[in-house]
């Protein structure tokens, strides 16, 4: 149910908004199959890979990214786990590769003789954990791979009719009745390196959502914006370049710079003065809460303009 009145609709203009209302929407819970490759390593006395290196725990990496997504997401976005799956070995690449327990420990040791292509089989984990039927059967949304460095994941990837390009080449398959996003995230690495995947997904779906919008409609352009590609109209950047950032990864440079990025928390008006920002409002370079900090400033409220929902998280959940 609605909580708002939708006002009468205006006269059809090239900006023209459908509901100025900044309500945000009732919250949805996407549903999510988690698989676990964490080998046990017998000559480490039988214990999993992220024991013996001593890497991550996948489960509460889960969990903290879901309290994340929540978070950032204003409590639209409230991620349920309802299925786990945990296998002991290790993922079948595209050429049909497959590390053993010792062959992976000496790359590890070693830094080094690591198997190339790196890219893992999408199609056998599609088929070996039935996927396909339960996206079909409506019983999950989205599939989260937890794996170790060079499972040869991708960070995410689309799978169905009308994929597309979401950080990775889009995985037609037919068979699929809906669009989904497959995740791959590395327990080596912490819950910021997982909002980074996320945050990638994000600028891939939304670059595909204004793909048709050209000069100020295109908002995902406009949002995007940082000073050094755009002096002094930095809005809030993307993934890898803050509103002052000089450099990839550059999240906590002291540079003062003028920005917008607060107009995003009351879209929307965007009508509002720059003011001037610098890593110290993200964190001063922590990955995590700059990536909080980015993912927070996207649209979340009912409403549209020119057909595109103002409310963007239902784009990057639901593609």
């Amino acid at each position: 149910m609605r909580l708002f009145k939708r006002p009468q609709k205006p006269q059809e203009t090239e900006t023209a908004v459908d509901s100025l209302t900044a309500v945000t929407p009732p919250p949805i819970q996407p549903r999510v199959l988690v698989i676990i490759h964490n080998p046990v390593i017998p000559a480490q006395g039988g214990r999993k890979l992220s024991a013996v290196l001593r890497w991550q725990d996948p489960e509460r990496l889960a969990q903290q990214y879901i309290a994340d997504v929540q978070n950032a997401s204003h409590g639209y976005a409230r991620y349920t786990i309802v299925e786990r799956i945990e296998v002991d070995g290790f993922p079948v690449k595209a050429d049909r590769f497959v590390y053993t327990a010792d062959s992976y420990m000496r790359c590890w040791q070693a830094r080094t003789g690591w198997h190339q292509p790196d890219g893992v089989d999408y199609g056998r984990i599609l088929s070996d954990f039935q996927i396909i039927p339960r996206i079909n059967e409506d019983r999950i949304d989205e599939v989260w791979l937890f794996g170790f460095p060079y499972a040869g994941y991708y960070e995410s990837i689309m799978v169905g009719p009308g994929a597309y390009w979401c950080n990775a080449p889009p995985l037609e398959n037919r068979q699929a009745r809906r669009r989904f996003v497959i995740m791959g995230f590395n327990y080596e690495r912490g819950v910021g390196e997982m909002l980074e995947n996320l945050g990638h997904r994000t600028e891939s779906i939304m670059q595909h959502v204004f793909r048709g919008q050209r000069g100020q409609a295109n908002l995902w352009e406009r949002f995007s914006r940082y000073d050094k590609t755009h002096p002094g109209q930095a809005e809030c950047g993307n993934v890898h370049f803050a509103p002052n950032s000089e450099r990839d990864y550059d999240w906590g440079n002291p540079r003062i710079v003028p920005s917008r990025c607060d107009n995003w928390l009351r879209f929307p008006d965007l009508n509002g003065a720059p003011r001037p920002v610098n890593g110290r409002e993200w964190g001063n370079g922590d990955i995590r809460q700059h990536h909080l900090w980015w993912l927070r400033h996207l649209p979340h409220v009912d409403g549209a303009s020119n057909g595109i929902s103002h409310n963007w998280w239902q784009y990057i959940v639901h593609p």
